[in-house]
């Protein structure tokens, strides 16, 4: 009896069976060109895959024992435990007074930046995908709030004397002054009849523009390499077809990087998730470091993970409803 031939990957589908065999040498699922993609992107993140499996394995095992656990100081001995269960979830939840409060608030936050982020940087990165001069320039100056929230800029606003200083006063001026343009500007619109809570949340984004700024150099990047691997015949028979250059935008390019929509997303939520000026964050880091209930900010770590990884696969499916692939 002849040997079945195994049938390359059909576009749109990929089963498990299909993904294992692309690693697989001597067949013909290994030579298609969605398997030379797939192994060429699994060797961009062995590196990654490496570190995670050396360095950061244990400690996650290690932080989910502490979770379930009393942790006990020892002098010159290191910690001990006692397994407690749930006990140190039971306290984060119900009798941490700050907890919920911090996490509801930035959960808030951050669903409200996320959108403003992948709005910002969709619409920059439209424009920085025109032809005009200068056009070098202005990309590196929007991916420059990348390079200074690295280290150098959130150091410079924490020790800088001088900042410091200047943000000290120009408080003052307001509080002297008496006057929120932000504040004011809200109030007329609310007497004037008009919907609180939209503006509410418009008003948000206002304040949270410098963050929204700074997050949003990854994700222009991001989109604009979309852009670039679109081919320009597509658009050359959109063209002969006669389309404007508005139908071809929502008929070519939208779809075309609505996957690197889904990209962004769970790598903004992520981002700011891990803020340096989360509330939560601070929180746990002083239940741990200035209470020193090691099991109590173990829970409060996985809770806030847990709700993290909620949050992105919430996200994740709504939008990946509107995701086109396409295959080659």
């Amino acid at each position: 009896m002849a040997a079945k031939k195994l049938k390359a990957p059909q576009p749109g589908k990929w089963t498990f069976r299909e993904a294992v065999l692309s690693f697989i040498p001597g067949n013909r699922v290994y030579r298609s060109m969605r398997s030379r993609k797939a192994r060429t992107g699994v060797m961009f993140i062995l590196p990654f895959i490496i570190g995670f499996l050396v360095f950061m394995v244990r400690p996650l095992f290690q932080s989910l024992s502490m979770s379930l656990s009393s942790v006990q100081l020892k002098s010159g001995e290191g910690y001990s435990q006692t397994f407690v269960g749930f006990q140190n979830y039971r306290y984060a939840l119900s009798v941490d007074p700050y907890f919920n409060q911090y996490l509801v608030e930035e959960v808030g936050r951050m669903a409200v930046n996320v959108l403003a982020t992948l709005a910002l940087s969709f619409v920059v990165a439209v424009l920085l995908n025109q032809e005009f001069k200068g056009r070098t320039l202005a990309r590196a100056i929007f991916f420059l709030p990348v390079i200074l929230s690295s280290g150098v800029l959130p150091g410079i606003e924490s020790q800088n004397e001088f900042y410091n200083m200047m943000q000290g006063i120009s408080q003052e001026v307001a509080n002297a002054s008496g006057v929120n343009l932000s504040a004011a500007l809200q109030n007329l619109l609310s007497v004037s009849g008009v919907g609180g809570g939209v503006f509410k949340v418009l008003f948000q984004m206002i304040d949270s523009i410098y963050d929204i700024v700074m997050a949003s150099g990854i994700q222009i990047i991001v989109f604009l390499t979309g852009f670039a691997a679109i081919s320009p015949s597509l658009y050359e028979a959109a063209d002969v077809e006669g389309c404007t250059g508005w139908e071809a935008f929502w008929k070519i390019t939208f779809p075309m990087v609505s996957p690197l929509l889904l990209v962004n997303c769970i790598y903004t939520i992520i981002d700011f998730f891990m803020k340096n000026d989360n509330r939560v964050m601070e929180r746990i880091n002083d239940v741990m470091y200035s209470q020193f209930r090691f099991g109590e900010s173990a829970a409060m770590s996985w809770i806030y993970f847990g709700i993290a990884l909620l949050f992105i696969g919430v996200s994740s499916f709504i939008i990946s409803k509107g995701v086109h692939y396409y295959e080659e």
